[in-house]
């Protein structure tokens, strides 16, 4: 029974209640953990997961609200007696300023398990990785930097969950989440790199999406809870706040 566990779904400033964007979707036989801004280890234990259960880490752009934490991870993964493989997963950019920020730890004279990166394609349904009870596949969104969304399919139930990470409105949003039953789309703010909710519903009906939740919206003083009514005036269906912990599950 596969299911994916929101662990942040705050923008690049979090507060007491909402840590920044991440999630942990749980497999069969993987466990995959989207983006590490900080270190998960804390959040992972909390909801009962092993840190070093994590199978693979995808990372969506090389923004410090999504992806500093990964030095600090793969150390804890290695303090812990992690001995076997773990995958990393992002787009050329990405990997290629993460393989750099890595060795100004000089993380290879201390990692003693081994790291596969691997490179995807800046493409619509690049495929990430196949599992026993689900696929995921990535798309080019519109962000300051090249990043990617997902589009996870769970072919067991016929269920689609599509995130879209960090973007401005795009078509290939819409690609992305054609016709899915949970859309995952960022509320920061309009912008040349971000959406607004009112944007963020536009993008659910454009998409044909079954429901919608906001997510990597402003916290602290803001009030978040405006953007579900700023987002019902573009769209018909659902529209739900993503909170931390929530749970999506895909039977």
């Amino acid at each position: 029974m596969p299911k994916l566990i929101i662990l942040g779904t705050s923008d690049a400033v979090p507060d007491e209640q909402h840590d920044n964007t991440h999630m942990l979707l749980i497999g069969e036989d993987r466990r995959v953990l989207v983006d590490c801004a900080s270190n998960p280890v804390m959040r992972l234990r909390r909801i009962g997961v092993d840190p070093n259960s994590i199978s693979d880490l995808i990372m969506t752009h090389f923004h410090p609200d999504h992806v500093s934490g990964v030095p600090l991870l793969l150390m804890n993964m290695w303090l812990l007696g992690r001995q076997h493989l773990i995958n990393l997963y992002g787009l050329e950019h990405t990997v290629r300023l993460m393989e750099q920020f890595l060795d100004a730890f000089e993380w290879e004279r201390w990692l003693e398990f081994p790291v596969e990166i691997k490179r995807l394609r800046t493409s619509k349904m690049t495929p990430v990785l196949e599992a026993a009870d689900f696929n995921i596949f990535s798309f080019p969104v519109k962000h300051f930097v090249p990043t990617i969304g997902l589009r996870f399919e769970f072919p067991n139930s016929g269920k689609v969950l599509a995130y879209t990470s960090d973007t401005a409105p795009t078509a290939n949003v819409a690609w992305l989440a054609q016709g899915a039953d949970v859309l995952l789309h960022e509320a920061a703010g309009a912008s040349e790199g971000h959406s607004s909710a009112a944007q963020a519903g536009e993008m659910a009906s454009q998409a044909e999406a079954k429901a919608l939740y906001l997510i990597h919206y402003p916290t602290g003083d803001f009030d978040s809870k405006s953007l579900v009514r700023e987002a019902r005036k573009n769209y018909g269906g659902p529209v739900y706040l993503a909170e931390d912990f929530m749970e999506f599950v895909f039977d």
